[in-house]
């Protein structure tokens, strides 16, 4: 169930689980030629194990003060020098606690809408926030009860309480809406032959120069080794790939 903490709506966290995390967007309404694998490591002949083409990477990382102090620096710098980016990209802000994972498949899958079908949830969602603002699709996911109660579900289901062991994330038991838990996912996108990374929590979507779909995993995996060594004392990244199911 939802709950409020200072006001703010929060929801159950997400399991970081590829099966988990595809058969919520099954439920919703995602084509089921699709899914969500674990990428089991960053360098090369790893990344030759992905299937492909790869739609979308989410990856999943502890929001560490050095991690959030680097972000900062990071926005302020864009802020200052500028950021393009290409209209057609659907972001949405984040208000809504614990909710990164949600709102990180929906980037992940809405960027997606001409190469993965959907119908049911999704499909009402995107069309009903297409020409809205960031902030308004946020807010739109606060009110839409549909997904809340296929995320509730999801959150349920799987393993149980939120724990790291070495260099993977699990959940032994779905803490507490109440609960603020640290661990938090991001999109990386191809959208225009351009690589965007798209976090709830910014005001917009931040560019990470070209890439194209024969290239999106290796050049999204460079920005997530740019994330690993922002606080090189963590261990705590998880890494999937959104990727059409083989036959």
């Amino acid at each position: 169930m939802a709950s409020e903490k200072n006001g703010e709506k929060r929801w159950v966290p997400l399991e970081s689980n590829p099966e988990v995390m595809s058969k919520y967007l099954y439920d919703m309404g995602m084509s089921k030629d699709w899914q969500f694998e674990d990428v089991i490591g960053l360098e090369p002949e790893l990344l030759g194990m992905v299937t492909q083409p790869v739609a979308a990477l989410m990856l999943l990382f502890p929001l560490s003060e050095k991690i959030k102090e680097a972000e900062k620096k990071e926005v302020e710098r864009i802020e200052k020098d500028g950021n393009t980016v290409n209209p057609d990209v659907y972001f949405m802000k984040q208000f809504v606690g614990n909710a990164c994972g949600t709102v990180g498949l929906l980037h992940a899958v809405l960027n997606n809408q001409k190469s993965i079908p959907l119908d049911g949830t999704l499909r009402k969602f995107a069309d009903y926030t297409k020409d809205l603002t960031p902030e308004d699709r946020g807010h739109r996911l606060e009110e839409d009860e549909d997904i809340h109660a296929a995320h509730e579900k999801s959150a349920q289901e799987g393993q149980t309480e939120v724990g790291w062991r070495e260099t993977e994330c699990w959940l032994r038991l779905a803490p507490p809406a109440s609960e603020s838990v640290q661990p938090h996912f991001v999109a990386l996108v191809n959208n225009n032959d351009t690589l965007y990374e798209l976090d709830g929590r910014k005001a917009f979507p931040i560019s990470h120069g070209s890439t194209s779909a024969d290239s999106l995993l290796q050049d999204a995996a460079k920005v997530c080794k740019r994330f690993m060594e922002l606080d090189p004392s963590e261990l705590r990244f998880t890494v999937m790939a959104l990727v059409p199911v083989q036959a």
